[in-house]
């Protein structure tokens, strides 16, 4: 996998589409659940992008700057395309996501929102529960937070 972050200037129109339509078709198809994707906050954000040996678009993560979502700095729409789940890329791109957050914003802490069945994977990386669940768009969700370092 060949990993690349890009702020939303960088992003050219064809690798825009492609992450947008693998957030649309994993969380929108996939997760049966209509919701607006584009929520004005991609323009603010950083893109960790994820591409396999043919340039293919497999990984993709949206770090977002304190006070865009959470006083915090957060990571979100995490996912792996269905073909390549199942091969530790997700592990690999939360690790990467953590320390990109960590050398954007120093000493400040992360904060997410996580569907609650991929708690325990969260807590593997170090973050902590700090809600109870609630649903987010029929999903189960909760805010979790990796205290600063």
């Amino acid at each position: 996998m060949q990993w690349s972050l890009y702020s939303f200037a960088q992003l050219d129109s064809a690798t825009l589409y492609e992450l947008l339509r693998l957030r649309v078709d994993v969380f929108v198809v996939e997760q049966h659940c209509p919701y607006p994707e584009l929520d004005g906050k991609d323009t603010s954000a950083k893109h960790l992008l994820g591409f396999d040996d043919a340039g293919k678009l497999q990984a993709y993560a949206r770090l977002l700057p304190p006070g865009c979502s959470y006083a915090e700095c957060s990571i979100g729409r995490v996912l792996v395309a269905k073909e390549a789940r199942g091969h530790g890329f997700a592990w690999e791109l939360m690790q990467r996501a953590i320390a990109h957050c960590h050398e954007l914003w120093p000493s400040r802490p992360i904060r997410i929102g996580a569907q609650d069945y991929l708690r325990q994977f969260y807590v593997a990386l170090g973050f902590i529960a700090v809600s109870d669940v609630y649903l987010e768009d029929d999903i189960p969700h909760l805010e979790m937070l990796l205290p600063s370092l």
